[in-house]
């Protein structure tokens, strides 16, 4: 029993700090999260509500839908070299249930129309799967 009770005080202790560190992390946002977040924000894409700095597991995705089960990312230069990584963290993202995409910082800077529509149409595909799946 008290092996129990120690289990669950760090499982809390994990996921407190977890979102204790998705609130810094969005109080220092990078200047292509902030520009990304500002279309995201309040559903202003197609009415799909985002939220950013989400905790998803033992990870923080940049954004995600939860309606969709979508996780955006938004790589930039600390992801080079970094693929199995990555890899190991959609693997285990997709073991909840979210599918993740990720996007380029310079595709945001240079595109970020474009950007928009590939999350609405990825939104669009899953939230539609979801209704078919019923």
């Amino acid at each position: 029993m008290r092996a129990r009770i120690m289990a669950d005080r760090r499982a809390k202790k994990k996921t407190a700090d977890l979102t204790e560190r998705a609130r810094a992390l969005r109080a220092d946002q990078t200047p292509m999260e902030a520009t990304l977040w500002r279309r995201l924000r309040a559903g202003r894409l197609c009415g799909f509500k985002f939220r950013r700095q989400f905790p998803v597991g033992r990870y923080i995705a940049d954004f995600a839908c939860v309606e969709a089960k979508l996780i955006v990312e938004i790589d930039g230069d600390t992801h080079f070299g970094r693929h199995a990584h990555d890899a190991e963290r959609t693997r285990q993202i997709n073991e909840l249930g979210y599918a993740v995409i990720r996007v380029f910082n310079e595709d945001v800077r240079k595109n970020v129309e474009g950007v928009l529509e590939y999350i609405l149409r990825e939104c669009q595909s899953r939230r539609d799967s979801f209704v078919d799946s019923r």
